[in-house]
């Protein structure tokens, strides 16, 4: 879940580039580009959503999870 999956729901079909924390630096589409604020809006959404549904993991499963989120985790310290 990320950028990518906010601007499908936001404008399905769209191209676009997005750098950072600067946005899109390519918007092709004849629909209006949503906002930062929109999209941060909407991945705020999609979390608390996933939050709210009772996932029950395998174990093998909670283990990847585990060390994915630890490898997201290691990325945003570097």
């Amino acid at each position: 879940m990320g950028i990518d999956t906010a601007i499908h729901l936001l404008r399905p079909g769209a191209k676009w580039e997005w750098t950072g924390g600067l946005g899109f630096t390519r918007w092709e589409d004849p629909r209006p580009a949503p906002s930062v604020e929109e999209v941060m809006e909407t991945i705020e959404k999609i979390k608390a959503f996933e939050d709210s549904i009772n996932t029950i993991l395998l174990p093998e499963q909670q283990k990847a999870f585990e060390d994915y989120v630890g490898q997201i985790e290691k990325a945003n310290a570097a």
